[in-house]
């Protein structure tokens, strides 16, 4: 009996061991296939990422990232739209501003999924988008009378433009604490959709991102709306290229006037941003 109790011990342990090691030889492969970019992309990426480290002053202190966002309302983002023009909307554009804001953002949260599954333990494959709020100067301006997302009139920034209130927003309660807002924290806002007559080019950040009220609405049945979708890019921490290319790459979007949508390498930017980035989420 001991014999066999021997030979049984013994067993188990070659086989504890043989676990151990098979473990131990695939944990490097598989943190190997989490990072795979193409070859011809390995350099160029390589040097964007030296170079935002350089030259961002706060890079991984800043907890506003479009990432954060994501994060914080487990998988989705609420969006305001700020209205500065006194051109009319109706119930069916204001539909369709959403229809297009959704899937504009949506090209960039696409990204970051391969075949059917979240890049490099992004946990998400789909980031819906909900707009819970337009505001406006003039309350006349919107001619439809439902309910559907909350109005905010008259509430002026120190600008002049209008704004959905302070309360209910991100940019102000990075704690996520929403107490003061009117309908809670599902009616916060992460990000603004800032419709301006008359603006030229966009501006884009963790408040959200800012085009000509014009060039959107004519653009809302594009494929891409290219100068949207660049500024969501700040919008998840992605540089601007005025000064500099990396090696090989010549045309993408996060070079302003270089391409009409998400390439390949903008593609690839935004998944390496999330690699430097996901150890502050637990991933």
């Amino acid at each position: 009996m001991r014999k066999q109790l021997a030979r049984l011990v013994t067993f188990l342990a070659a086989l504890v061991l043989l676990i151990v090691a098979a473990g131990m030889s695939a944990s490097p492969a598989q943190a190997a296939e989490e990072w795979n970019p193409p070859a011809n992309l390995v350099q160029p990426l390589g040097e964007v990422w030296n170079h935002v480290e350089s030259t961002y002053s706060d890079l991984y202190g800043f907890r506003n990232y479009g990432w954060d966002q994501v994060m914080a309302n487990k998988g989705s983002i609420n969006y305001c739209v700020r209205w500065e023009s006194d051109a009319p909307v109706s119930a069916a554009l204001r539909d369709r501003v959403h229809t297009a804001l959704k899937k504009q953002f949506g090209t960039w949260m696409s990204a970051m999924v391969e075949n059917g599954t979240g890049h490099n333990a992004w946990p998400y494959t789909t980031v819906p988008v909900n707009i819970v709020g337009w505001a406006v100067k003039d309350r006349s301006t919107l001619q439809w009378t439902d309910d559907s997302v909350d109005i905010y009139a008259g509430n002026l920034d120190a600008g002049g433009a209008p704004q959905c209130a302070p309360d209910c927003g991100r940019f102000f309660h990075q704690d996520n604490d929403y107490a003061r807002c009117p309908g809670g924290a599902a009616r916060h806002y992460d990000q603004s959709l800032w419709l301006t007559k008359g603006f030229q080019g966009g501006a884009g950040g963790d408040w959200g991102q800012r085009v000509g009220q014009e060039y959107f609405t004519g653009a809302l049945d594009q494929e891409n709306i290219h100068i949207y979708q660049h500024e969501v890019g700040h919008t998840f921490g992605l540089d601007d290229f005025y000064d500099w290319t990396p090696t090989g790459q010549c045309c993408f979007l996060m070079k302003a006037g270089a391409a009409t949508q998400v390439t390949e390498f903008d593609k690839w930017m935004l998944r390496d941003f999330w690699r430097h980035l996901k150890s502050r989420y637990g991933h």
